[in-house]
């Protein structure tokens, strides 16, 4: 694979899939003077947002509604888009014809310099990355956040000023392709069942995780949590070599043995830290956060702050002020008596059992959307505790009741504005309506994000 934009030059590639990442893509190997075709399955009009974005660009040839097979033989390299499955016949027909194929992560990643901290896990992959930001810009260090959010790596090449370490939310979409990717430092949140309808088993995503360790070495320094023990299995592969760990635990009997090879401990109302020859205590008295799993996100993220200088003084700041991130728990209002919150981004069943976690009784929960393949069973005990009423819209709102709903009262809604509407009717004061799905969005909504606006926007219309 190349490692200088310079060799771009008049190469012939194809970017599949057209949404932000594509975009991006195109503005980047264009602008480098590489011949340039985007392919996608969708048609003119469905992309008409994202071609607006390309106006102007007039050297870059588009075919779009379909996959053309003589189109793919003609490259020097295919570049999949993170959305884009990489099971297509097509692909696998390409690679027999000798043509290359890699991902956008693994391409752009190559071409990256500085130092790249990779984010993973099933959840808390956009808080983690956002608060060692935080932490960092408080202390004077230039830090640059993107990957498997709305901001794909390759904006990163596209912009001029350089960042003293680039941290990268990595999702198994993205870590599917690589092969030569090389994380300077490795944050591993937690793992869950998730994405079984691009995976065809929990292995395979599985699998697709675990290639973030592929090329660890003794310079690498990964921090795990040790409470969940499918991330300590991943990291107790003997095929990897493994440079430093650093764990993080919210359970105190783990301390001694945390303390000595260093990590982060949570204890009562205080985190104590090691990444030197001395322990510090962080306080978490004023943490703005909600549910004990922020603590797990407070300690990973002061842990790869401390890595690039991070200040005592900007962590405490960063603990005691950060407010959360949209569409996680978000706080919208409360109506007569009623506390809404928006938890749009809770896309898997292991974030929707954080989330719950959270509150007292008397949840009204309003679940569904993109039929993903997830077994729900898991939240049973949860909805059982806390859940007053279920209220299910979308694509799988039938495999969500027939794994969930004998344990509540609960309805199947046909849209999702009536799925509000009706979460609303059956609230009394001191409920709590949630929205936190427990499937991608991509039934009805183009976005987790589209899915939270829209949600707030009702709850705002109400009197």
């Amino acid at each position: 694979m190349w490692k200088e934009v310079s060799e771009l030059k008049d190469k012939k590639i194809l970017i599949v899939g057209l949404g932000k990442t594509g975009v991006s893509l195109a503005k980047f190997l264009t602008k480098h003077e590489a011949q340039v075709t985007v392919t996608d399955h969708k048609s003119k009009p469905e992309l008409s947002s994202q071609l607006d974005l390309l106006d102007g660009y007039t050297n870059i040839k588009f075919e779009l509604g379909s996959h053309s097979p003589k189109t793919f033989l003609s490259q020097d390299l295919v570049v999949l888009s993170p959305g884009v499955a990489p099971h297509l016949k097509i692909f696998e027909y390409a690679r027999q014809q000798g043509v290359k194929i890699t991902g956008e992560f693994e391409f752009s990643s190559g071409f990256i310099k500085e130092p790249i901290v990779a984010i993973t896990g099933t959840n808390g992959k956009t808080t983690i990355a956002r608060l060692a930001e935080l932490m960092l810009k408080n202390s004077g260090v230039d830090v640059w956040v993107g990957g498997s959010n709305e901001n794909p790596i390759t904006n990163y090449l596209l912009e001029e000023k350089k960042a003293k370490v680039v941290l990268a939310e990595v999702s198994g979409f993205m870590l599917e392709h690589c092969v030569n990717f090389a994380p300077a430092n490795i944050v591993f949140c937690n793992l869950a069942e998730n994405h079984l309808d691009r995976y065809r088993s929990m292995e395979d995503y599985v699998n697709a995780k675990r290639k973030v360790f592929k090329n660890t070495n003794q310079a690498t320094t990964s921090i795990l949590n040790a409470d969940d023990n499918a991330v300590v299995e991943l990291a107790r592969d003997p095929s990897v070599q493994r440079g430093r760990i650093f764990y993080f635990s919210r359970k105190p009997a783990l301390e001694p043995q945390i303390m000595n090879i260093g990590g982060a401990v949570n204890i009562g109302t205080e985190i104590r830290v090691r990444t030197g020859p001395e322990i510090e205590t962080f306080s978490v008295k004023n943490i703005k956060l909600k549910g004990k799993h922020s603590i797990e996100n407070v300690m990973a993220s002061l842990l790869l702050a401390r890595e690039y200088g991070a200040t005592a003084e900007a962590i405490q700041l960063a603990i005691d002020s950060f407010i959360g991130l949209r569409h996680r728990l978000e706080y919208v209002r409360k109506v007569g008596g009623v506390l809404f919150y928006n938890d749009s981004k809770a896309t898997n069943v292991h974030a929707v059992i954080r989330a719950l976690d959270c509150f007292d009784e008397n949840v009204i929960l309003i679940a569904g959307g993109k039929d993903t393949n997830l077994n729900y069973e898991p939240l049973a005990n949860m909805i059982k505790r806390k859940v007053k009423t279920l209220i299910l819209v979308g694509e799988a709102k039938e495999r969500i009741n027939r794994d969930l709903g004998d344990f509540c009262e609960t309805y199947l809604i046909g849209t999702f504005e009536e799925a509000v509407l009706i979460a609303y009717q059956k609230s009394r004061i001191s409920d709590v309506v949630l929205l936190s799905p427990a499937c991608s969005s991509f039934d009805m909504f183009d976005s987790y994000e589209e899915r939270g606006n829209y949600f707030k926007e009702i709850i705002n219309k109400f009197k």
